[in-house]
């Protein structure tokens, strides 16, 4: 696809599998909407949950991808889930899902809300059709063309025994242009329109960020090795690899996915732990260590027991 879009540059077959390996991906067949992918896995949540849409009291929409600039993406997938409950998008890059589930954890946690469906949806296919100008622009837009359509939902409810041990947050905020997708709306003419992604400045943000993530499950009394299932952001096979290394996380602890499934944004770390459930790699009382690493640059940290 990638070729096709760029016929003028000469682009080698298997290019990304050598650089990032990806292997395989999921792209959604034309037409399909970011809230539609949302709502099929929100749907599979509830069913798997024994919960109808009317036992949810708040609906998050997480995803980089979004059907509109307004309204928000939320209320489509609530309409077509006939949720009817309030709900709002929140939009931080690949973290989004991560700080979706902070923000419902607080609501819970504060009486607000006793049941919050979080879901995503992505379709980062869409900008492999994208033209890049010459082979400069493409260096800087190879790393999105990794991406795979999919959708994800988490459930959270309120319970005696939290799931949600702890969470933080960082930001970076002065890496902000290390990765940059701009709006189509609003954004400079002089810009170009594919995605801008400077690979080293954004991995030398987000390994530090990750070794203070351990750094705060130390203070938190858990250490690495004490995680059954240890999930990061998967944006790359080497960056998968070089994360873990920095984090101290043995390879059996990780369950890789980018190889299948390629960069799937907000759905990363949801995805993860359905291939290590369908794997019998996750257990009821399991420790899961989540590490999400985002464009900004931001970093996530959640604590959970299965």
């Amino acid at each position: 696809m990638v070729r096709a879009t760029n016929p003028h540059l000469l682009i080698v077959e298997g290019v990304l599998e050598r650089l990032y390996g990806l292997e395989e991906r999921r792209v959604a067949p034309k037409g399909t909407l970011p809230s539609d992918l949302a709502a099929a896995a929100g749907a599979s949540a509830l069913d798997q949950a024994r919960l109808a849409p009317s036992d949810v009291d708040l609906l998050i929409f997480a995803g980089v991808s979004e059907d509109l600039e307004e309204p928000a993406t939320a209320h489509v997938v609530a309409h077509k889930l006939a949720v009817t409950a309030p709900v709002f998008d929140v939009k931080n890059a690949c973290n989004g899902v991560l700080n979706a589930l902070q923000i419902a954890d607080a609501l819970i946690r504060t009486g607000t809300h006793t049941t919050v469906l979080v879901v995503t949806g992505e379709l980062p296919s869409r900008l492999m059709r994208l033209p890049v100008a010459d082979r400069s622009e493409l260096a800087y837009a190879m790393p999105a063309y990794t991406g795979g359509d999919m959708g994800a939902a988490l459930l959270v409810q309120a319970s005696d025994t939290p799931g949600l041990i702890a969470t933080r947050f960082a930001a970076d905020s002065a890496g902000w242009d290390a990765a940059t997708m701009v709006n189509p709306y609003f954004g400079s003419e002089d810009l170009p329109r594919c995605p801008r992604i400077d690979s080293e400045s954004l991995v030398r943000s987000c390994l530090g960020f990750a070794q203070d993530g351990v750094r705060e499950m130390a203070e938190l009394g858990f250490k690495i090795g004490d995680a059954d299932l240890v999930c990061v952001h998967q944006a790359s096979m080497p960056f998968t690899r070089t994360l873990c290394a920095a984090v101290g996380a043995e390879p059996e602890r990780v369950v890789p996915v980018f190889p299948r499934y390629g960069n799937v944004g907000t759905g990363s770390l949801p995805l993860q732990l359905v291939e290590a459930q369908n794997a019998g790699r996750l257990h009821r009382g399991d420790l899961v260590a989540l590490f999400g690493l985002a464009s900004g640059t931001s970093c996530g940290l959640a604590l959970c027991q299965w």
